[in-house]
């Protein structure tokens, strides 16, 4: 009989699992913290556990995380790996290097289901959604290659929307930020979302201390449906209604992501939609440039144009940031994760 993978098991999965083997529930705590924060899969080297516990457990469950197919590296040091599911599924997650300063961008769904028109992920459909272990797995990987300092913050702007996988997301990061698992702060880990509104709100009623990120692109709404169908079902007045409840329950300021794109959302006129919109929001504006994507029409700006429209945002706007593109030369960059071999 194959053993059963424990890897992905949140605490109170591991209790169940003691309790249906005779065991007290206690036990689950011990596994989890040989499981997370200390790396081990391998039963009989958990030392605080009984010989004959250990034999039990070596022989009906196992602890197997995930290994990339493919790792590419940029010319700015950051990395791509390629991972494939069980079921053949392919996904990516990104290692960004800033100096000392470490992100690992997580991927949450194969595919995307929306579809946004700017983005190589949303070319791709949807396969489905990530289980808590093809998640967390990313992660661990590189937890387990290069020790605890593999990263100190965790953002969830890979492929697919994080809120439309709720349950798996909450569960990922009851371990990430578990002081026995992988003990990174819940205030180091940030969730982007296109904006599915009633998933904002509920993501502001749970315990969890999130970062939220909000991907705007365009300040009304006739212009935003362009390049972001789902934008038809949730419009600006809902979003930004949405926006203001989780900075008010969390009282922590959000982030508006705008990917800059050329002749599209970069005037005047973009500005000032875009600095009414905001008002009264807590909250910083992080301004991207688009990241080229073959077969899409969309142009890049250049970096004065950037430089311009940041200036003249930013006397409107609480807080303006103007994000570096990394990864660009593999593909890895926002918008250009497609789950597909580099060479």
């Amino acid at each position: 009989m194959e053993p059963i993978n424990l890897f992905g098991n949140t605490v109170s999965d591991l209790e169940n699992v003691m309790l249906e083997i005779g065991e007290k529930p206690y036990r689950a705590r011990q596994l989890f913290k040989w499981f997370y924060k200390l790396g081990e899969n391998e039963f009989e080297r958990m030392t605080d556990l009984s010989r004959d516990l250990r034999q039990r457990l070596s022989g009906r469950f196992s602890f197997i995380g995930m290994t990339p197919e493919e790792t590419v590296v940029s010319s700015d040091g950051s990395e791509k790996f390629l991972y494939r599911l069980g079921d053949g599924a392919l996904i990516e997650s990104v290692l960004l290097k800033d100096g000392d300063k470490r992100t690992v961008c997580v991927s949450s769904q194969a595919g995307c289901p929306l579809g946004c028109t700017f983005c190589a992920t949303g070319r791709m459909g949807f396969k489905r959604n990530l289980s808590t272990a093809e998640i967390v797995g990313q992660l661990i990987y590189l937890r387990r290659r290069d020790g605890e300092n593999a990263f100190g913050n965790i953002v969830f702007m890979g492929m697919g929307e994080p809120l439309l996988n709720f349950d798996n997301l909450v569960r990922t990061v009851e371990i990430i930020s578990s002081g026995i698992g992988l003990s990174i702060s819940a205030r180091k880990v940030t969730v982007s979302t296109v904006g599915i509104v009633p998933e904002i709100i509920r993501l502001a009623d749970t315990r969890l201390k999130v970062n939220l990120a909000i991907s705007l692109h365009a300040a009304n709404d006739a212009k935003r449906r362009k390049i972001i169908p789902v934008a038809k079902k949730y419009p600006l007045d809902k979003l930004t209604e949405a926006a203001r409840y989780f900075a008010k329950v969390r009282k922590n300021r959000i982030t508006f992501e705008y990917v800059l794109i050329g002749d599209f959302n970069d005037s005047d006129e973009d500005i000032k939609e875009l600095s009414r919109l905001v008002g009264g929001i807590p909250c910083k504006i992080n301004i991207l440039s688009y990241n080229p994507v073959e077969g899409l029409p969309y142009r890049r700006p250049t970096e004065d144009e950037i430089d311009r429209f940041a200036q003249k945002l930013y006397p409107h706007a609480p807080a303006v940031t103007v994000r570096k593109s990394r990864g660009l030369d593999i593909d890895g960059a926002c918008g250009q994760l497609a789950g597909k071999y580099k060479n």
